[in-house]
């Protein structure tokens, strides 16, 4: 239970950050763009938009994820957090777009950006609080592991660069180059369109129920291999719901053996496997020799390559 109240107190001390930090640089960001009229500075302010509703989004999926399974639930609410993340997505690809128009035309009509100051300090303002929040966010991944505060991470050290291009821009302009901010604000909305695909990839792949990684399946099939009693294994299906694994298998063991001996074996694996991996819903079901399609057992070495993993049962020694 220790665990599992880190993980609410560091996720919830997280997104609230994220959430107060986007929310003032969108005041402030708009502000610089009335006065400046620059298209970098409304390109960070409508980054900054985007990080407020991707960080409203975290905050409220992440709550809602944290909630126990329950009658309509059973596996838990952890998907949740997927499902924002492609909403995020969406949201963040149709403003990238609106963007681009934008820019687009203020580069042919050649506009002047006015009050460049303005913006480089609002920037250099921008740059001191989300490298605050970084550090904050890194934090909490070293404390949680949680997927949707380490997308939120990324996005956040993404704009330590993008406010550095704004003040780039500003510059530029000021002293003539004023082409430099509209192509500034162009590649910016190019940017956030890539990284909004990505996004949305993969929380489509959580959606889905992708396979955790080869790395997580190897431990797994190496503590199975370690355990004394199982002969073999096979069917090993994983998935991830937010903060909780699931990983679910059918380990072969000897036919003498009595149903308490049996349950001991599959029992010891599954904790192990717990320990292993913590908030992990493990179901490992037993199989006597017998009665498996084929003879199954453990490679000498424990497979790590995707290829594998990919096939989940393996000859005997």
């Amino acid at each position: 239970m220790a665990k599992q109240r880190d993980y609410g107190f560091w996720v919830k001390v997280a997104t609230r950050a994220s959430v107060s930090v986007a929310f003032t640089l969108i005041v402030v960001k708009l502000w610089a763009w009335i006065a400046t009229d620059a298209s970098s500075m409304l390109a960070s302010a409508t980054d900054s938009m985007l990080d407020g509703l991707a960080s409203l989004f975290t905050f409220f999926s992440v709550r809602y994820a944290l909630q126990p399974a329950d009658r309509e639930h059973r596996f838990g609410h952890g998907k949740a957090e997927s499902l924002a993340a492609l909403v995020q997505s969406a949201l963040i690809t149709g403003s990238a777009m609106l963007l681009l128009v934008h820019s687009a035309q203020q580069l042919w009509q050649g506009s002047v950006v006015q009050q460049a100051d303005i913006g480089v300090y609002v920037s250099l303002l921008a740059i001191a609080l989300t490298f605050g929040l970084v550090i904050l966010q890194r934090a909490a991944i070293r404390n949680t592991d949680s997927k949707a505060i380490a997308a939120d991470h990324l996005h956040f050290q993404s704009d330590l660069l993008l406010n550095s291009a704004v003040i780039a821009a500003l510059l530029l302009s000021a002293y003539g180059w004023y082409w430099a901010d509209s192509v500034f604000a162009i590649l910016i909305a190019i940017y956030l369109a890539y990284g909004a695909i990505r996004i949305g990839w993969e929380a489509f792949q959580g959606l889905m129920d992708r396979e955790l990684p080869d790395e997580d399946k190897a431990q797994i099939v190496a503590v199975l291999s370690a355990t004394k009693g199982i002969h073999g294994w096979h069917d090993l299906r994983t998935r991830a719901s937010g903060p909780t694994r699931f990983i679910q298998c059918h380990v072969e063991l000897k036919d003498e053996l009595s149903l308490k001996q049996a349950h001991d074996i599959a029992d010891g694996a599954e904790q192990r496997l717990r320990e292993l991996f913590p908030d992990t819903d493990v179901i490992i079901h037993m199989d006597p020799l017998s009665a498996t399609p084929e003879s199954t057992g453990f490679p000498e070495t424990t497979p790590t390559s995707a290829a594998a993993l990919a096939d989940d049962t393996h000859p005997p020694r």
